[in-house]
């Protein structure tokens, strides 16, 4: 490992985040490590989307320390692949999916172009990269087709190899699992994973349903209203750790099936009046390995 990027993929220590005048999570100490992929977990309205936009340096922290890859987050935003929230694109987009892989050489993923980021800059043929990441996600067979004609999974897949191909050292992936159904889901998370195993990257994902992440992910990282909590999920999905980061009784169960659920109770529902968990959630997820 080099010197200009020791240690972790992601670090905050004693970090707060601030929305105008409210505070989002604070006092937050945790770490990703190199190759790693955590699960991001939690509630809507608990800041898991801005816990990304803190890693890739579009919002400062309050209070506290976050690295990036050993840098300051803008410093290292060259390095890191982003796939953000809802892009599912309609019939109507008939952009083939092998430009929309090679749009990711240009910075485009963040919706404007970033400088001093383009593959041909480091001697490698930009074609032939698109057509590698392409066969690396498995998209190789409709990769020419437009995009507004292909499946959410396949749609997934291309934004994947997108955010992957100028060989990001840290991805991070909000929600990509929304609007797919469940073999999908599962088929998507196991390419992450794959790849996060086979690329040494290391991973981010936000989910609300932990089922198709737990076999893959190695760490959680949990958002709730009472705190955050990170560790690996036999540690983080627990009846105890659930209850105390919610503030009111959580349990959690295995099912006959061999599947974990979390159910928050009835007290727990009511008690989301405050903003920070808007409804009861159940959760289900495969046994922690």
């Amino acid at each position: 490992m080099s010197e200009e990027h020791p240690g972790f993929a992601v670090e905050l220590d004693q970090a707060s985040a601030r929305l105008g005048k409210r505070i989002i999570w604070q006092d937050v100490s945790l770490s990703l490590a190199r190759g790693e992929f955590a699960a991001l977990l939690g509630p809507n309205g608990v800041g898991k989307t801005i816990l990304l936009k803190v890693i890739l340096g579009l919002l400062p922290l309050a209070e506290g320390e976050v690295r990036v890859l050993g840098l300051a987050p803008r410093e290292a935003r060259s390095r890191v692949g982003y796939l953000p929230q809802s892009r599912v694109f309609d019939a109507s987009v008939r952009v083939r999916g092998v430009d929309l892989v090679r749009l990711g050489l240009d910075g485009e993923r963040w919706g404007v172009p970033f400088p001093g980021i383009h593959l041909g800059s480091r001697g490698e043929n930009a074609g032939y990269r698109v057509r590698e990441v392409i066969e690396l996600v498995g998209a190789s067979a409709y990769a020419r087709r437009p995009i507004g004609e292909l499946s959410g999974g396949e749609q997934q897949r291309l934004l994947i190899a997108q955010a992957i191909v100028h060989r990001p050292q840290l991805l991070l992936l909000d929600e990509p699992l929304t609007s797919l159904d469940y073999p999908n889901q599962m088929a998507v998370t196991a390419l992450v994973g794959r790849i996060s195993r086979e690329q040494g990257i290391s991973v981010v994902m936000v989910t609300h349903d932990v089922n198709p992440i737990i076999g893959q992910a190695q760490k959680v990282i949990y958002i709730a209203r009472k705190g955050v909590v990170s560790g690996t999920p036999a540690e983080v999905i627990t009846s105890a750790t659930l209850t105390r980061i919610y503030g009111f009784p959580v349990e959690v169960h295995y099912t006959s099936g061999g599947r974990l659920l979390v159910v928050v109770q009835p007290e727990g529902a009511a008690a989301g009046a405050d903003g920070h968990l808007a409804q009861a959630e159940q959760e289900c997820c495969e046994p922690p390995r």
